[in-house]
């Protein structure tokens, strides 16, 4: 699925995967590795964990780029995991058998996983004229070293580059 927001101009691409069967606390382990991450670094991360819900989160992941690149013609290099977050589903219920003609009610977890990619070819190119202070925590204008300010009447304007 696609959803655009108009407000910052971001392109995000989702993909949803639900009644995935394990806990949700087992699936959040592989999903806070790969949060705020590249897609081609999640990969890597996700091919090399030794747990059990990283494969299903590997086909998801796998899944949004595909959207992404086939739906948005997006460049799979470009894209970042903006939002992962896993949410606990229904759990499926099961009679086991017991003695006496008895039985034991067993409960499987689900869970529903959601990853969202984002590019950010647009904020790279953001990124060379701003820059964040962490002292004051504002986004101010880079000062730009190339510019000089010469006489207004003897060039054509105030700032004229080097």
């Amino acid at each position: 699925m696609i959803k655009k927001r108009k407000k910052n101009l971001s392109t995000e691409v989702y993909a949803l995967g639900q009644h995935i069967c394990m806990s949700a606390h087992k699936a959040r382990r592989g999903i806070d590795q790969i949060r705020r991450r590249s897609y081609e670094e999640s990969l890597m991360i996700l091919e090399r964990m030794p747990y059990r819900a990283c494969y299903p989160i590997l086909n998801l992941v796998y899944s949004v780029a595909a959207n992404a690149s086939h739906n948005m013609s997006l460049n799979e290099a470009n894209l970042v995991i903006s939002k992962a977050e896993v949410n606990e589903g229904t759990a499926v219920k099961r009679l086991k058998p017991r003695a006496r003609g008895r039985s034991y009610l067993i409960k499987r977890p689900t869970c529903h996983i959601t990853v969202v990619l984002k590019d950010i070819s647009l904020y790279k190119e953001f990124e060379e004229y701003m820059v964040y202070s962490k002292k004051s925590g504002l986004i101010t204008k880079k000062k730009n070293k190339n510019l000089t300010c010469h006489d207004t009447y003897s060039s054509g304007g105030l700032w004229d580059k080097k």
